[in-house]
């Protein structure tokens, strides 16, 4: 087996299925590596760590065809430093001879027969526009949990929602949920639940155009151009998420986004050291005083313009949290509303319905 290819082409090909790769292989070692298959006129590049997989196939002129396991990172990290144009890679007994203008190295190679067969492709996909799913998954796929020991908090709940879709995720400390009218890719009422990790690469690679999803029984893919995104479907019942929306707020304050954004990325400099140091906020009619205090570092205060209708009152958020809710709501102003110190707060961009943060508050002395 031996091909060339575009060195640009092909270590964009090899970064993009990389992302995939297992970062421990416990008892797969094959899986630290990138399936490599040469077919007429293409090579697929896969990685995988059976959650999720990655499929990127480039152009490539070839001789013969078959498959064989590369070293991800190390090949990677070859193509992403040549200076040549073009590469070629022949294999040769149980080794891969990569060359590029004056440069050769020969890496040793494992079998593809034991790398994991991985699920077929559905034929029946589903198109859906690029770029609000995009910016739906820009949005939400924070807010979903990395404990992998809580499973069902790492996926982000997908389910039909009147002519559209809607999207959930949470950690139980943060909740953020996106409507898409008239984006469907679910039957009436179905709902599924999609690891957020393999989401967050889709959103990756999104552009413009349109996508196509193939949802099977198990898992679903997402192609993007020549990549296919395959992430295992999560099993079991996500949080009754709407409970937790208050039906309404007695306290709004509106504001400017990107002064509020400013102002709290200064105030949390006091306590950056400290995890237990919240952001203050002081909700009056003239708008908002932020502070923050860390024992034995100190304390910092700054009042942004805004319009307040309520009661006046304190209530304290986790800074990081905060601020991702900020960048999540977009737009120019935004709503922060709340009950009391105690219950959920929910944010949102003033100009756009359809996305809501909802963070739960800090509890200050």
């Amino acid at each position: 087996m031996k091909f060339r290819a575009e060195r640009e082409a092909l270590a964009d090909a090899v970064a993009t299925a990389q992302r995939a790769v297992a970062s421990r292989t416990g008892a797969l070692p094959v899986l630290s590596g990138l399936r490599v298959t040469l077919g007429a006129g293409s090579v697929e590049l896969v990685g995988s760590d059976l959650e999720l997989t990655i499929r990127v196939t480039t152009p490539a002129q070839g001789d013969g065809e078959g498959s064989v396991v590369l070293p991800a990172r190390l090949f990677a990290d070859i193509l992403a430093r040549l200076d040549a144009d073009t590469v070629s890679v022949e294999l040769v007994g149980e080794d891969a001879r990569i060359e590029a203008g004056r440069f050769a190295t020969t890496l040793r190679t494992l079998s593809a027969s034991d790398f994991p067969r991985l699920p077929e492709v559905p034929t029946n996909g589903v198109r859906v526009e690029a770029s609000a799913l995009a910016e739906a998954l820009r949005q939400v796929v924070p807010a979903a949990s990395k404990d992998d020991a809580r499973p069902i908090l790492t996926g982000v709940l997908l389910a039909a929602q009147g002519d559209g879709l809607r999207l959930v995720a949470t950690d139980s400390y943060r909740l953020a949920m996106r409507d898409l009218p008239g984006v469907s890719m679910l039957a009436a009422d179905q709902k599924v639940l999609v690891g957020a990790k393999g989401l967050a690469e889709v959103q990756r690679l999104l552009g413009d155009g349109e996508i196509e999803v193939f949802l099977a029984e198990r898992e679903v893919t997402f192609r993007v151009g020549s990549a296919d995104v395959t992430t295992r479907l999560i099993e079991g019942d996500f949080p009754n998420y709407q409970q937790l929306i208050p039906a309404g707020y007695p306290n709004k304050l509106a504001v400017g986004r990107d002064a509020l954004s400013a102002a709290v990325n200064r105030v949390r400099l006091v306590g950056q050291s400290r995890d237990t140091a919240p952001i203050r906020l002081h909700m009056t009619a003239d708008g908002v005083e932020l502070s923050a205090i860390a024992q034995d570092v100190g304390e910092a205060h700054e009042s942004v313009e805004g319009s307040f209708d309520g009661g006046e009152l304190v209530v304290a958020f986790n800074a990081p949290f905060l601020l991702d809710g900020i960048e999540s709501v977009g737009g120019s102003d935004i709503t922060l509303e709340t009950i009391d110190p105690l219950k959920p707060a929910v944010m949102r961009n003033v100009g756009s319905p359809d996305f809501l943060y909802l963070l739960m508050p800090v509890r200050i002395a």
